[in-house]
């Protein structure tokens, strides 16, 4: 990684570090973080190759030991041309759903996202990029799944007829959510060959109220702090690699996430349908390795990973840990007159 970005990401977290706060929940994670540009940094939206970028993603994680926690993300990005300058402005917008636990505690969000995106260097392809995001999440859990120490009797066990003896809260609560980020790409080396970007970004700016208990002040959500880095490198026609790293900080609880993949492209000639097979490896601190494959088709990607998990845990989930799959198009809006996907093709 450039060594100028790895200082900028390090600097950066540290002063975001000294502004954090306790948790009370932490927010729904990938393994393929870097396909969810708008988990990771608002300014992210519309740093890509092509006109749009559409994106579905799935995880299940934690079957061979409980209830499995499913995440589902469904994204989509758009971008538009600023006059006759390389300046452009993103759209983007994603929903997803979480459920997680054996009282199937669920969340579902809706987001939006817009990025400004302004060029540095045309000739480079170097652009600053600051993007807000904004959102609605609901949070319910179903009470009829809980179970109660008074419901157990003696020589007999667990009785549901019984009653709890519990005052339960709502199940149900929604709250609004905030988002902001800034983030820095450019092309570098000979014919701009290798790519890299570096952000930063802050969610939950308000810290809106997270619990279930209508009128208790003080359980909010915590901010959550993100560094994010990548860089792609053209070796020859044929092979290429990529790294990507992210830092994720949210009161007591951090996430760093690292890894890179290697490309192979089939097609010798631009007439050729266009294949690239990756393969590689994530890791995510102190909890698991996942192994990674992705194919590209043309405009088409598709990625599967597996956390293998190493941590504490594995006593109980045989290294097993999560599935993952992604499905990205991306595309070019054939329209002469928008002159854009020509002129501005920053990378992520």
């Amino acid at each position: 990684m450039n060594r100028i970005a790895t200082k900028i990401i390090a600097i950066t977290s540290a002063f975001l570090i000294a502004h954090c706060y306790k948790l009370q929940a932490q927010d729904i994670h990938f393994s393929q973080f870097y396909e969810v540009s708008m988990l990771r940094n608002p300014a992210l939206t519309g740093i890509y190759n092509g006109d749009y970028r559409m994106g579905l993603m799935y995880r299940n994680q934690w079957s061979s030991i409980s209830a499995p926690f499913q995440t589902a993300m469904a994204s989509v990005e758009f971008k538009k041309q600023l006059g006759e300058s390389q300046d452009f402005l993103g759209f983007g917008g994603m929903a997803f759903y979480d459920r997680t636990g054996s009282i199937n505690l669920t969340t579902l969000s809706g987001n939006a996202a817009i990025s400004y995106n302004k060029n540095l260097n045309s000739e480079h392809g170097t652009f600053f990029s600051i993007g807000i995001m904004a959102g609605y999440l609901q949070r319910n859990y179903d009470p009829s799944k809980m179970t109660f120490g008074n419901q157990y009797t003696s020589g007999i066990g667990y009785n549901p007829t019984n009653p709890s003896g519990e005052s339960l809260p709502n199940p149900k609560v929604s709250q609004m959510d905030f988002g902001v980020g800034i983030n820095y790409t450019t092309n570098t080396g000979a014919d701009d060959k290798t790519n890299f970007a570096v952000g930063v970004a802050a969610y939950h700016l308000t810290r809106p109220e997270n619990n279930f208990y209508g009128g208790v002040v003080g359980v909010r959500q915590e901010m959550r702090l993100n560094a994010n880095a990548s860089g792609n490198w053209l070796i020859n026609d044929m092979w290429s690699a990529q790294a990507h790293a992210n830092i994720s900080l949210q009161g007591k609880y951090n996430e760093i996430m690292a890894g890179g993949l290697i490309g192979r492209k089939n097609a010798a000639s631009a007439s050729e349908d266009v294949l690239v097979f990756y393969a590689g490896m994530m890791m995510r601190l102190n909890d698991a390795i996942i192994p990674v494959v992705k194919i590209d088709y043309n405009d088409l990607s598709f990625g599967v990973s597996y956390d293998m998990n190493v941590s504490k845990l594995r006593a109980a989930s045989n290294i097993r840990g999560g599935f993952e799959l992604s499905i990205i198009k991306t595309g070019i809006i054939s329209d002469p007159s928008r002159g854009f996907s020509s002129t501005v093709c920053p990378r992520r």
